[in-house]
């Protein structure tokens, strides 16, 4: 049974809905992990705070990737 024109194009946005509402969550959470453990770090340690923005912006970098993944996955779709 072939899908006719409405439903296929209901269906497409379903998938792009959870492709990118799916592929938020987990970055969403790391990114704000990573800044709680940043501010936990330098709230104990004050002078520290040079040598824990560069990898706490890498991280968040590449947690970040992760969503751009699911966007161009929901924009292919």
């Amino acid at each position: 049974m072939a899908l006719k024109g409405d439903r296929f194009m209901d269906l497409t946005m379903l998938a792009k809905a959870l492709a990118i509402g799916l592929g938020s969550i987990a970055p969403g959470l790391a990114i704000g992990k990573i800044g709680a453990q940043a501010m936990a770090a330098i709230g104990r340690n004050p002078e520290a705070a040079g040598k824990i923005l560069v990898p706490m912006l890498l991280a968040s970098a590449f947690a970040e990737a992760i969503a751009i993944y699911a966007l161009v996955i929901a924009f292919s779709i």
